[in-house]
């Protein structure tokens, strides 16, 4: 099974090179964040043979799940606070895998309430895989966690040091949630430095190579088990008018 989650940074902006990467990759699941808008072109996915679920907002945020058969959509918001409208979190059942689509805040200025309801989401983000964990239901969560875990996941930590995501309460709750037991994907087999998901726009971050890794999965030990890769496609960041996110893809055993 294989299973992809992508930043778009708007789908309508995005949506040729989404329905073409599909058609190029052919994965079973594509999970995508910041769609930017209360509109989804689901007719364009339907086409291409995909089921479509997401969570709009309108001009901000937005999460989808596309999917070859079906789903049961589980929760469509992040459990722990009723009052929180931003569409960042979707949870669905899928050929008994649960899988989670997560868009986490990007905590910036870190001065402002943007970075403590940046801390609050990623505590309730805990609270909720660890009552997975309990009730012993595998899951894979994967999407843009706006977290750079440690040093060799950036070009220069010195740039990103006083960064929402670097700080070092951004890290400590990403390595509380990985306590839970869960394993990162993509460091299973890639140890090194240099591996990014991210480039900015500006200063010529994307030939120079300057990036940061912030979109990750994160697996269950059964789900852990049945890990067979997982690899970051930087392709679609080279093209005309590309997402400033490149897609991660992981594949496991059925």
């Amino acid at each position: 099974m294989k299973i992809a989650t992508w930043n778009v940074n708007s789908i309508k902006a995005r949506l040729d090179h989404a329905i073409k990467w599909l058609g190029d990759e052919k994965p079973d699941i594509l999970m995508m964040q910041e769609l930017k808008g209360l509109e989804f072109p689901a007719d364009a996915f339907t086409s291409a043979g995909y089921q479509v679920n997401f969570v709009p907002q309108k001009t901000y945020n937005g999460v989808a799940i596309i999917s070859c058969q079906p789903p049961a959509v589980i929760l469509d918001r992040l459990p722990g606070d009723d009052s929180d409208e931003q569409a960042r979190y979707l949870e669905i059942e899928y050929q008994g895998l649960r899988l989670i689509n997560i868009y986490a805040p990007n905590g910036n200025p870190v001065d402002t309430d943007k970075f403590t309801y940046k801390l609050s989401w990623l505590n309730r983000l805990y609270h909720r895989l660890s009552q997975l964990r309990q009730q012993q239901i595998d899951f894979i969560i994967g999407g843009d966690f706006n977290i750079i875990p440690e040093e060799r996941d950036c070009h220069d930590p010195r740039v990103w040091a006083n960064d929402a995501l670097f700080r070092i309460e951004s890290r400590q709750a990403w390595r509380a949630i990985l306590n839970l037991g869960l394993t990162d994907a993509f460091r299973i087999q890639n140890k090194g430095a240099g591996h990014y998901t991210f480039w900015d726009y500006q200063a010529g971050a994307w030939p120079q190579n300057k990036g940061i890794r912030i979109d990750h999965f994160l697996l269950s030990p059964v789900i852990a088990d049945r890990f067979i890769g997982c690899t970051i496609d930087k392709t679609p960041r080279g093209w005309e008018k590309a997402s400033d996110h490149t897609p991660v893809m992981l594949e496991i055993a059925a």
